[in-house]
């Protein structure tokens, strides 16, 4: 049973850093692209950050500058590293990833959700 557990979020104040990370856990045979989503209350989800399975970085423009995608294939992790953070950065973030149990096709998973809070 592959599962993507999160942690890292919390309350932070204007202009502070988080550091989410996401472990990919079960029997895995190779992971492909990893992501990281987030949800404000009343919005639809949005991508915030997404990695290659060849650790190539594309960030949504929101996140541009201020956040940093990164994964460690040793730990099947994948982590997003958020500085300057803002009141409207407040969101639930999600790790989203393409995974596969043997030799086929990647399946998507979605991590249960971190909550992060960006107020004083």
């Amino acid at each position: 049973q592959v599962q993507l557990v999160e942690s890292g979020g919390g309350l932070v104040q204007p202009g502070g850093s988080l550091r989410l990370s996401c472990a990919a856990t079960g029997s895995i045979y190779s992971i492909g692209t990893m992501a990281w989503y987030r949800q404000a209350p009343g919005k639809q989800r949005e991508l915030v950050a997404v990695i290659s399975s060849g650790g190539t970085p594309t960030y949504a423009d929101s996140a541009k500058g201020r956040s940093t995608i990164s994964r460690d294939y040793a730990k099947n992790t994948v982590y997003l590293q958020m500085n300057s953070l803002k009141p409207e950065d407040t969101a639930v973030y999600y790790c989203n990833a393409y995974i596969n149990v043997r030799p086929g096709p990647l399946r998507n998973y979605w991590g249960q959700g971190t909550q992060v809070t960006v107020s004083s």
